[in-house]
């Protein structure tokens, strides 16, 4: 958080967290140390790096020690309130070094890692200059934890190369990495889920009913492409107007008859790459409604630059034909998840990004598709403008099937069941078709 943690910020956390379970704190960054560690390494070193795009990174060799220093600064605060029976739970790449500092500090509490984001495969992790630190870092946990079996596999490649020093060995999941001095890390994989329930529930709220048929009406009856994703490059919107633009151009039945509602969340407008990529987004939204629009209304891209409120957004789920799903490169992208929680007709379709986490379990119902193939995405969407209904119902409801089973609760039942009990058979086997080499255990040589 910024500014400071005083008796103020103390009390606004507590307030939050009141009724939830749980307590809050905060650890107060001054201006300085967030655009060091947020702006700058997290969000311009890691955050592209990860995402498999070092041409947006900036090595700038000052934001490390930012870096540092902040997850310093959170272990602190967790070694100030945690106790040796207590688990401890960090999350997602902006701290993964946490754990090595809480050593430091001597709290040896058990402490597991799960990273939300991809992890890069070793020709592009190994460009980042501090790569063996970071590597050495998250072996301080007693569970290193990723979405796809993908991502598990490119972490274990990494310290094949780079920290040639433990040999790989056995099968299934999980990993396990074996420390002379500090007993064994687990690596393993777990996709997060959602709250299918609630969301399904919200779905056929009747007024949620009643905005998704308002919005039809108003598209008087047009079939809805849906977009929803927050402002950021590997998000792959700029593909994903282009294809659309080239379905109108190459497909002139689809005229009048589709409508892409895209809606972009805003985010990180300080760094000045998600400035320009704004600028380009709007610029293509106008060029495309500027070939396409007819008189009569039908406006080929309904562009909505804000938050939606949650009640807003399921009704957008409920009311979209087709969800247009088609990241870059993605950890999970919960948007494909949400979707299909919320199409209770049974009878959208999913069109998915090959390099979305999601893809891993959802690539056989799903249209899977190549985002940088603007061709390719064109094709997926007048197959699923004109695909057959029973088929539509078939697809739809196997993915709604596989996100139900694998819903949030399940993530966070069988994650701390791994991280923390005695026996590995408590690890899950979660269903996926992405199968990687038999490799499975990691020993010191």
């Amino acid at each position: 958080t910024g500014g400071d943690d005083g008796p103020g910020a103390a009390a606004a956390f507590a307030a939050a967290g009141h009724g939830a379970g749980y307590e809050l704190r905060p650890v107060a960054l001054s201006p300085a140390e967030q655009h060091g560690f947020y702006f700058g390494f997290s969000n311009e070193v890691l955050w592209p790096l990860f995402h498999d795009l070092q041409s947006h990174c900036n090595f700038d060799p000052g934001y490390f020690a930012s870096y540092d220093a902040a997850n310093a600064r959170y272990a602190a605060s967790v070694a100030a309130v945690a106790g040796p029976a207590d688990r401890i739970w960090v999350h997602d790449y902006h701290l993964m070094r946490v754990r090595a500092h809480l050593r430091r500090l001597g709290c040896h509490a058990p402490a597991a890692f799960f990273l939300h984001i991809p992890f890069p495969p070793p020709d592009i992790y190994v460009k980042l200059p501090w790569r063996r630190e970071l590597l050495e870092a998250l072996l301080e946990y007693d569970l290193v934890a990723f979405q796809t079996p993908r991502d598990r596999r490119n972490f274990l490649d990494c310290l094949r190369i780079l920290l040639p020093g433990v040999a790989l060995a056995g099968r299934g999941q999980p990993v396990v990495l074996a420390r002379a001095a500090r007993g064994d890390v687990r690596v393993g994989r777990f996709p997060i889920g959602i709250d299918f329930d609630r969301f399904e529930r919200e779905a056929g709220h009747p007024d949620t009913i009643a905005a998704a048929e308002a919005l039809r009406r108003e598209l008087r009856g047009r079939q809805v492409v849906l977009g929803v994703d927050r402002l950021d490059y590997t998000k792959g919107i700029p593909e994903r107007l282009l294809a659309f633009g080239a379905a109108l151009d190459r497909h002139p039945e689809l005229r009048e008859r589709v409508t892409l509602i895209q809606v972009v969340v805003p985010s990180r407008e300080r760094i000045p790459q998600y400035q320009g990529l704004k600028e380009r987004v709007e610029t293509l939204v106008g060029q495309i409604n500027g070939r396409f629009t007819r008189p009569g209304g039908w406006v080929p891209i309904h562009y909505v630059f804000r938050q939606l409120a949650p009640h807003e957004l399921v009704a957008y789920y409920r009311a979209a034909d087709i969800g247009l799903v088609t990241p870059l490169k993605d950890g999970m992208n919960l948007v494909a998840k949400e979707y299909a929680a919320c199409q209770t007709d049974g009878d959208g379709v999913l069109v998915l990004s090959e390099f979305a986490g999601a893809a891993a379990e959802l690539r056989e119902p799903a249209l899977l598709v190549n985002p940088y193939a603007i061709d390719d995405v064109a094709a997926a969407l007048w197959r699923a403008c004109t695909m057959e209904p029973a088929e539509r119902r078939q697809r739809m409801a196997r993915i709604r099937r596989t996100v139900r089973r694998h819903d949030v609760f399940w993530w966070v039942e069988s994650f701390l069941r791994a991280a923390f009990a005695a026996d590995l058979s408590a690890f899950p086997q979660p269903a996926d078709h992405v199968h990687g080499p038999p490799v499975q255990r990691l020993r010191s040589r």
